[in-house]
């Protein structure tokens, strides 16, 4: 691929930065890339006379996931490509990020000739979200759902949340001022909606999962 144009990396792990950077360059045709380790260090680079053509960037950051940053930036400059990357094996990811705006999202343990494949298919202007390898480790952090993603109301959600931290509908009933009857009821239509038997199979459906609401 011959493309003049520069691209960024936006990786709280300098070293992960640096390396992607060099292959933007070396493999992919970009005459210049430049690794940041911290997203206040990527406005500047966005806003600038003459922004980056792609934007990779770490799904994980240290404020947490990186959506926001994902939107923000196809708001502010809808023709930059953007490439999300992760190390973690939750295929939901690439669903979320390409909800936030991403043109692309690819694993970290994509081989060389792969992520060069992606890029190319995001600079000529197609959408790369297949061929997402499994990884070796499973991950230890918790991807974020809201009570409407998994087609539950906000007080269904605030029920899920007791209900996952193992507190009984007694307890669920007066830290809500509901009465154990109703809390029955939305535990009841929540079974139904995950399409679980049981709170374990509830716990369970949503091992990896951050409830948010």
């Amino acid at each position: 691929m011959n493309n003049p144009d520069w691209a960024a990396v936006v990786d709280d792990h300098p070293l992960v930065a640096h390396g992607i950077a060099d292959f933007l360059v070396t493999h992919c045709g970009f005459d210049r890339a430049q690794p940041v380790s911290a997203v206040a260090e990527f406005w500047p680079l966005l806003d600038s006379a003459a922004p980056p053509a792609l934007a990779v960037v770490d799904f994980w950051l240290p404020d947490g996931v990186s959506l926001p940053l994902l939107a923000q930036i196809k708001q502010r400059r809808p023709a930059l490509k953007v490439l999300a990357i992760s190390a973690d094996d939750d295929r939901a990811i690439a669903e979320k990020v390409a909800a936030a705006g991403a043109d692309g999202f690819i694993h970290k343990q994509a081989a060389p000739n792969v992520f060069a494949e992606a890029v190319a298919a995001l600079m000529a202007g197609e959408a790369w979200f297949q061929g997402q390898p499994a990884a070796v480790l499973a991950s230890t952090r918790e991807l974020p759902v809201t009570a409407a993603e998994l087609g539950l109301t906000p007080r269904q959600g605030q029920v899920l949340a007791m209900m996952l931290k193992g507190l009984p509908n007694k307890r669920i009933a007066l830290n809500l001022s509901l009465s154990e009857h109703t809390v029955k009821e939305h535990v009841t239509g929540i079974l139904e909606r995950l399409g679980a038997k049981n709170r374990i199979e509830v716990i369970t459906k949503l091992r990896g999962r951050s409830l948010e609401y």
